[in-house]
């Protein structure tokens, strides 16, 4: 696949910059795409900008705010409280996101001429997200080629990794440090190691402890 061209689905968190690395080592042109959908915390489009300039890789920010008047959420609105009660979804879930997401990516990857399409969506260490399931982006990668008539590949290199296997995909990748210093995946805003006590950082560390302990005990 070196002779074909991929767009990464590209947050600045670990997992979709994880992704963008994995793309560029699989593929000889990368290009990356942003979705603001006035997000909590602008941060997260910093990041991922500046991280994409500094791999020279092409970056494209789409406005998606109309998500953020369908869907409010503890992602688009401070006021939301990020929780989850037992047997529901995580005050985290975007309705539709991933569907909005996916269909506008593959839109733009066939002006770019992109038939590849990446992201960074896990089926094994996830919060109970629906659009995150391996069924539907299957579902989705069929219904986009019917709709536009094209062949667009999706891929999810992380669908059946733990946290603690992303890090291991990272380090495989020698860019470890990197994303654990230059990425955001905090709920709170906060980059890097983030906050610690939101459920996004504690899933991210957890998976970073057992990954090092299980490291060091095999060297």
């Amino acid at each position: 696949m070196r002779n074909e061209k991929a767009l990464v689905v590209f947050s600045g968190g670990q997992d979709s910059t994880t992704c963008l690395f994995w793309a560029l080592r699989t593929f000889k042109e990368v290009e990356a795409v942003t979705f603001n959908y006035n997000q909590r915390h602008r941060l997260e489009i910093e990041i991922a900008e500046n991280i994409a300039k500094e791999q020279k890789v092409p970056h494209h920010l789409l406005d998606m705010s109309l998500l953020n008047q369908l869907a409010p959420n503890a992602l688009t609105r401070n006021g939301i409280a990020i929780e989850q009660a037992e047997g529901e979804l995580p005050s985290t879930f975007v309705p539709g996101r991933n569907l909005l997401f996916l269909s506008f990516a593959s839109v733009l990857a066939s002006q770019i001429g992109a038939r590849h399409v990446v992201t960074g969506v896990c089926e094994t260490d996830f919060s109970g997200y629906p659009d995150c399931r391996d069924q539907f982006i299957k579902s989705c990668n069929v219904t986009v080629n019917l709709a536009m008539d094209e062949s667009f590949v999706f891929h999810t290199p992380l669908m059946w990794l733990n946290k603690e296997e992303t890090w291991a995909l990272a380090d495989e990748l020698n860019v470890l440090e990197y994303i654990r210093n230059r990425t955001l995946t905090c709920y709170n805003g906060i980059p890097a190691d983030g906050c610690g006590d939101c459920p996004a950082c504690r899933l991210r560390r957890n998976g970073l402890d057992c990954y090092l302990t299980n490291k060091e005990a095999a060297q």
